[in-house]
């Protein structure tokens, strides 16, 4: 899969994505950090790229949009560290790979995650 790590993701977690055979750009290690979320979003979309972050924005940014693409995983997380983003990270792309790949918001939280599929009808 192709990733897009937005810069709240730890370099040791677009690592690891990296070591299980994902094509992951980090925007820090791009220089891209600046790039504002619709930005990061058109980006992310132009290259097939699931975005992780942190920003809850982005559903938001999704959500007032008629896009099917691109993806967002959003942590949701008390511990942000890579020992606890990366396992989950890894177990949802894994589950989830599919409706990813179609377009969707996984919210991953603790104890579980939400999925919801892309494009987000008005009113619903």
């Amino acid at each position: 899969m192709r990733f897009l790590s937005d810069v709240g993701i730890s370099r040791s977690t677009t690592q690891e994505l990296r070591r299980c055979g994902h094509s992951v750009l980090h925007l820090r290690e791009e220089g891209l950090q600046r790039l504002s979320d619709p930005e990061i979003l058109d980006r992310a979309r132009q290259e097939k790229r699931i975005v992780l972050t942190f920003d809850l924005d982005f559903g938001d940014l999704l959500a007032a949009c008629s896009h099917e693409l691109p993806s967002v995983i959003i942590f949701r997380l008390q511990d942000q560290t890579p020992s606890s983003v990366t396992p989950r990270l890894l177990d949802v792309i894994h589950k989830r790979k599919d409706e990813l790949e179609a377009g969707a918001i996984l919210v991953v939280e603790e104890g579980r995650y939400r999925l919801r599929r892309l494009p987000i009808q008005k009113g619903s």
